[in-house]
C-alpha cells in the first residue's frame, strides 16, 4: 500500500469502527460518585459486559465492509475470498471466546489479584494471541492457494490493522493489574 492509501485506510477504519467501538459505557470515574460507590461490583460487571459486547457486536460487519473496500476484488476473486473470510471469522469468534473468558476471569479477580492468578491470566492471554496468530497464518496459506500471495498478503495486512485497532480499544479500557 502506498503511504497515501495507508493513511486513507487508517482514517476510514477509525471512522467506520469508531461508532461500534465507542458503544461501551463510560468509565466508572465518569459515573455519578454515589451510584458508583454503592454499586462498585455491579458497575464493574456492567463494564465487563460492555467489553464483551465490544468483541461481539457489529464490529464483524464493520470489518467485513472495510475488508470489501480495501481488498479490491473482482467477481471471480470475490467468489473465492468471501467464503474463506466467513470461515476465518467463525474460527476467530471461537478464539475470541478465550479472550472473553479471560477478561471475565480478570474482572472477577481484579480486586484480590494474586501472583498465581496474574500468571494464569497472562498465560491465557498469550495463548489467545498465539492461537489468533496461528489462525491468521492458516488463512494466509488458504488465501494464497486460492487468490495468490499478493491478495493473501493484503488480507493479512488489513485484518492485522483492524485487529490492532480493536485490541487497543479493548485493552485500553481494562484497568492495569495492581493499579
Amino acid at each position: 500500500m502506498t503511504k497515501r492509501f495507508a493513511m486513507w485506510f487508517a482514517v476510514l477504519a477509525l471512522t467506520v469502527l469508531a461508532p461500534a467501538l465507542s458503544a461501551q459505557t463510560k468509565p466508572e470515574t465518569e459515573k455519578a460518585p454515589a451510584k458508583a460507590a454503592a454499586k462498585h461490583e455491579t458497575a464493574q460487571e456492567e463494564n465487563i459486559e460492555e467489553y464483551i459486547k465490544l468483541l461481539r457486536q457489529n464490529v464483524g460487519a464493520e470489518k467485513a465492509k472495510l475488508m470489501g473496500l480495501v481488498m479490491q476484488l473482482d467477481a471471480e476473486d470475490s467468489a473465492k475470498f468471501w467464503p474463506l473470510y466467513r470461515d476465518y471469522s467463525a474460527e476467530l469468534d471461537k478464539i475470541n471466546d478465550l479472550r472473553v473468558a479471560n477478561i471475565q476471569d480478570y474482572s472477577r479477580n481484579y480486586t484480590q489479584m494474586t501472583d498465581d492468578k496474574a500468571d494464569e491470566l497472562m498465560k491465557n492471554a498469550m495463548q489467545y494471541q498465539k492461537q489468533r496468530f496461528e489462525l491468521l497464518a492458516k488463512y494466509y496459506g488458504l488465501m494464497k492457494e486460492q487468490l495468490g500471495a499478493i491478495t493473501a498478503a493484503r488480507f493479512i495486512q488489513v485484518e492485522h490493522q483492524l485487529l490492532l485497532i480493536i485490541d487497543l480499544k479493548v485493552d485500553s479500557s481494562l484497568p492495569v493489574v495492581g493499579s
